[in-house]
């Protein structure tokens, strides 16, 4: 009997710039952009991070959404109002050589299919900027949002989508890129009563959108960056979820992670179920929403009664959340997605996203240890899920069954 030898794979761990927006003081990288990138990528190698994923955003004086209106307002580490050109480019090359840091793909997380063709038109327009800076940076994805047409039904939007958002799809071709989107919902960014507002939220909706990438020549370019906070913020686990990918043959569309946990409040579920808070958030003021963007937050509501985001190990270790898919089984996803999904593993990336509303400190002292930790976590779980199934693999080609049954998917 041939022995197949023991050869673990582990995912390139790293961390959304988004973590510390104002790392490099707004009055020094305003006048010197690109300051923010090399300031990061030092950051990132005192971290233990190998990579970090450059979040791309419309500068604060031009964005339609105020910080004040947003949970986790976004950072704009990549700054691209003025071009960013092949000088800007080696700067940004020298700083990842004297670091050893890479640049895993580009983030930019917008509203791609808003209902004003103007305001449209500008996040296109800086998507197309974005696409430009990750060709010069030597990276092959961007990640970011599809979103949703608010005046438009579900079923709307996939015609909007076939419109408005394949164009962007064609663009990534002709750059040779691949274009990853992040399935969170995004219950909070209006606070009218939608609150599927990113439309590639769930592989029902995946499936449909690449179903309309294939006819138009663009299937190769609609990937998922997959992230399981907000699979348990809809009642779902990662196990099922990658099961039925599998078993419609879509198990291809997975092409990245975003490391972000979420703890259910389980008093906030039997208050509000699972669509979260419906009235009476502070959003709307006399019967009207609020033209206060402060007021606006409140939106969030819908979600933030019922869960609160996780960076990855600081949660409590807990089977039995685990079991009722009400907070990541870190260990079991790495295993499912080595088990079920076609993934080349070894140039997978696994980004940590930082958004725990308690340890969201925009100071670099405090914050670093909170992040090392994090990302210590999370390379040494990839590592263990990495050993296990390797181990598991060598057993199976000696016809030594491997013990126990484990997590199943379809049921909890």
């Amino acid at each position: 009997m041939a022995t197949k030898p023991f050869e673990p794979k582990f995912m390139k761990v790293g961390v959304l710039t988004a973590a510390l927006q104002e790392l490099t003081p707004r009055e020094v990288r305003d006048p010197d952009p690109d300051k923010a990138i090399e300031d990061w990528v030092e950051f990132a190698k005192e971290l233990g991070a190998s990579y970090v994923q450059l979040s791309a955003a419309l500068h604060p004086t031009e964005t339609d959404v105020p910080p004040e209106a947003m949970l986790d307002p976004v950072a704009n580490t990549l700054d691209l109002r003025k071009v960013f050109d092949k000088d800007r480019a080696k700067r940004v090359a020298a700083a990842l050589k004297a670091t050893g840091v890479g640049i895993s793909d580009v983030g930019y997380f917008d509203n791609l299919l808003h209902h004003d063709p103007a305001v449209r038109k500008k996040k296109h327009d800086f998507m197309l900027r974005t696409f430009d800076a990750a060709v010069l940076l030597g990276v092959n994805a961007v990640c970011g949002f599809v979103g949703r047409n608010q005046q438009h039904s579900m079923d709307e939007n996939l015609v909007d989508f076939e419109q408005w958002f394949i164009p962007l799809l064609k663009a990534a071709k002709e750059r040779g890129l691949t274009y990853r989107v992040e399935q969170c919902p995004m219950p909070g960014w209006t606070t009218g009563d939608n609150w599927h507002n990113n439309i590639a939220y769930t592989p029902g909706t995946w499936i449909a959108l690449h179903k309309i990438c294939e006819k138009h020549g663009v299937g190769d370019q609609l990937r998922i960056h997959y992230d399981p906070s907000h699979a348990i913020l809809m009642g779902q686990d990662t196990r099922s979820i990658f099961q039925y990918l599998k078993d419609t043959g879509y198990n291809f569309l997975i092409g990245g992670f975003h490391v972000k946990g979420q703890v259910t409040d389980s008093k906030g579920v039997s208050a509000w179920g699972y669509g979260g808070q419906t009235v009476e958030r502070g959003d709307w003021i006399s019967g009207k929403p609020s033209p206060n963007p402060a007021d606006q937050l409140n939106a969030w509501k819908k979600q933030i009664v019922l869960a609160e985001h996780e960076l990855p190990g600081t949660a409590r270790h807990d089977p039995l959340a685990y079991l009722q898919n009400r907070t990541v089984d870190w260990l079991d996803h790495q295993l499912a997605a080595r088990e079920l999904l076609q993934l080349d593993v070894e140039n997978t990336h696994l980004v940590v996203e930082h958004e725990y509303p308690k340890a969201r400190i925009q100071d670099k002292a405090r914050l670093k240890p909170i992040l090392q930790g994090s990302i210590a976590f999370v390379r040494h779980i990839d590592e263990a899920a990495g050993a296990m199934f390797a181990l598991h693999e060598v057993l199976k080609a000696q016809g030594i069954p491997v013990q126990g049954v484990g997590r199943e998917p379809y049921r909890s």
